[in-house]
């Protein structure tokens, strides 16, 4: 009785310890999509003025860093569907799948972005001696290109991704507070609906509407990494005992192990 007792400890503290290891890591990689983001604008700013650019000298390293900080954001875009995905299968397996499918999706609209962008800086290298003219209109149409990849990426992908999905999830499972988690519910729609509204012309690119729609989603990826960092995953119908790959044992001896008497073993 002792031995089936132990085990049964042995299982409950492996899955406790698992799960909590889990919601750090998500956790982390989405703080981090925040830092190497907002840093990623910052260090792009010259290189989305083409015109002065191309004409001018000493970004380089500037646009390099920034495309470091969007490669960082690929890996941790897709690290954090990847490392939820046992916890979030439990749920629906399906839609757990579509979260990580719709994290690909966006990364790869991410790095379409990185390579235009990197292109715009050959082409900065080569005005020296060349058709300075030609080479504006150039950047300027990969910076037109790295600019839709934006739209369409995290200016809708996410929404899907993240919004929906993600805060279905976690909304059904009570992994996080329901309050939270309706933050992904009402912002995905939003930000999915500002992204068709820029593609189809009726607010500007980056206007304080598309803005606006934004914040809800800020919010709740915001609130999501710092509370999976801090507190982890709530007590929850989908964070059982016996996690995947450690067999249960059904004999009438371990279902004794509930009864909570292992002084009978002892004797």
């Amino acid at each position: 009785m002792v031995c089936f007792a132990a085990k049964a400890d042995l299982r409950q503290g492996f899955t406790v310890t698992s799960s909590r290891k889990i919601a750090l890591i998500a956790g982390v990689l989405f703080l981090i999509t925040f830092v190497v983001s907002i840093a990623a604008i910052i260090f792009y700013a010259p290189v989305l003025h083409p015109a002065k650019y191309i004409l001018g000298n000493g970004a380089d390293t500037r646009v390099r860093l920034g495309a470091v900080c969007e490669l960082i954001l690929i890996i941790a875009n897709i690290g954090s569907a990847v490392v939820l995905f046992p916890i979030l299968r439990r749920q629906n397996e399906v839609l757990a799948l579509g979260y990580v499918t719709a994290r690909v999706a966006e990364s790869t609209f991410i790095a379409v972005g990185i390579v235009c962008l990197l292109a715009v800086v050959s082409l900065g290298h080569a005005a020296v001696g060349a058709d300075s003219g030609s080479l504006v209109t150039s950047a300027k149409s990969l910076v037109a290109v790295r600019n839709w990849t934006f739209v369409l990426g995290p200016g809708f992908i996410v929404g899907v991704g993240n919004g929906l999905i993600l805060g279905y999830l976690m909304y059904q499972s009570r992994l996080v507070p329901r309050g939270m988690a309706m933050l992904g519910l009402i912002g995905g729609p939003l930000i999915c609906l500002s992204g068709i509204a820029v593609v189809m012309g009726i607010i500007g690119r980056g206007s304080a509407a598309q803005s606006i729609a934004t914040v809800p989603e800020f919010l709740w990826e915001l609130s999501l990494g710092i509370y999976l960092t801090v507190k982890g995953f709530r007590p929850s119908a989908i964070t059982p005992d016996n996690p995947p790959g450690i067999a249960v044992d059904e004999s009438p001896e371990s279902a004794m192990v509930g009864r909570r008497e292992p002084a009978v073993g002892v004797t």
